[in-house]
């Protein structure tokens, strides 16, 4: 038997003469009982080395999360306008609210309240005492009202808007037709009268009303004044008041 001696100390058997320098890099390793690493304990390796990674909150790796898929066409808005909203009206508005208040009265008494020309009028003089609502851009409600300075309201109440006063005349609410029967009249109405509250000087609504809609009003809160001495087509209506002083409490809680 063949023995090699060389720097690493004592004699190492070789079996036989190694045929090349890679054969006897093979047979040294093996003599001096040098691990070597098989597939299968590089595959546990690499197993414990991800475990490690998995288990450091600062090594865990991330992934891109895909994108989330666009809802289709048919279920996106078509516009931006809002949804609901409540504003004041503006002379641009006149020709839809004379068209709601056209259809909503001439059909019941036969008359307006209030002509194209008079709508302008007060839009154009006293719009933060008027007040719309709009769905998806689409005024389906409003109230219009304007200044008055007499205990009671009078002919001339129709017509004139007296500035700086305490007092509003409310000169018509009205619902478009296809909107009725969903208590938007109620809800509107109970808007503008916590919109007044916020309005500085303010301290009372003045309105008339015919018998039938007296129920409405006194459940918003409006009290009878007896009759009014305004007539319309030979019509006679009920004056109410509603007081907009002395609530703090609703007054600090009406969002304005």
């Amino acid at each position: 038997m063949l023995s090699l001696g060389n720097k690493l100390g004592s004699a190492v058997p070789l079996s036989r003469k190694p045929e090349s320098d890679s054969e006897l890099h093979i047979e040294l390793c093996a003599s001096r009982s040098i691990r070597t690493f098989s597939p299968r304990r590089v595959t546990q390796g690499f197993m414990m080395a991800q475990r490690q990674v998995n288990n450091s909150p600062f090594l865990k790796p991330f992934f891109l999360k895909p994108p989330m898929c666009s809802p289709s066409h048919s279920r996106q808005r078509r516009h931006t306008l809002p949804a609901s909203e409540f504003r004041n009206l503006t002379p641009q508005d006149a020709i839809s609210v004379f068209e709601i208040e056209r259809e909503a009265f001439v059909s019941v008494s036969g008359e307006c309240p209030l002509t194209l020309k008079e709508v302008l009028n007060f839009l154009g003089q006293c719009p933060e005492l008027s007040l719309g609502w709009f769905e998806e851009g689409q005024l389906v409600a409003f109230i219009i009202g304007s200044g008055w300075d007499k205990e009671r309201l009078s002919q001339d109440a129709m017509t004139t808007h007296v500035p700086e006063t305490p007092t509003v005349h409310i000169h018509v609410l009205s619902v478009h037709r296809h909107c009725r029967q969903q208590g938007k009249g109620s809800v509107l109405l109970w808007r503008y009268l916590q919109y007044l509250r916020c309005l500085p000087g303010l301290r009372r609504a003045l309105l008339i009303c015919e018998e039938f809609l007296v129920p409405f009003y006194r459940k918003a809160g409006f009290k009878e004044k007896g009759p009014s001495a305004i007539t319309v087509a030979q019509m006679s209506f009920t004056e109410m008041e509603y007081l907009l002083g002395g609530a703090v409490f609703e007054r600090r809680n009406s969002g304005c």
